[in-house]
């Protein structure tokens, strides 16, 4: 079995604005630009509590989690777990199929 860390690549914004460059056709100060405006916009909607829905890829949301009680692992004594904003991503069921390797669910394609 292959170390994961070896196999494992991460999509950086620089991956992401030379995507942009190449497919697009902007110059790379404009993909830069362009993909910045595009993740800060991403950011501001969720600090501002709505989702931002990526059709035909996915849903992410902000959910608010209650406090409750966890427990040390090393001592086991009962620690608080204060209220808090989690992030959360939900998949379409169109990059579901593509992860599985599966067909696209008809009429999805677009959404």
């Amino acid at each position: 079995m292959q170390d994961r860390a070896q196999t494992m690549n991460t999509l950086t914004r620089a991956n992401l604005a030379e995507a942009i460059y190449s497919q697009v056709g902007l110059s790379r100060n404009e993909s830069s630009a362009l993909l910045e405006t595009v993740l800060e916009r991403v950011a501001a909607t969720l600090e501002a509590g709505e989702a931002v829905k990526i059709s035909a890829f996915g849903t992410f949301m902000v959910r608010q989690k209650g406090q409750r009680v966890g427990r040390n692992p090393k001592t086991g004594i009962e620690v608080p777990i204060l209220p808090r904003k989690v992030l959360s991503f939900r998949p379409s069921q169109v990059l579901r199929a593509r992860i599985n390797g599966q067909p696209v669910p008809r009429g999805e394609q677009d959404q």
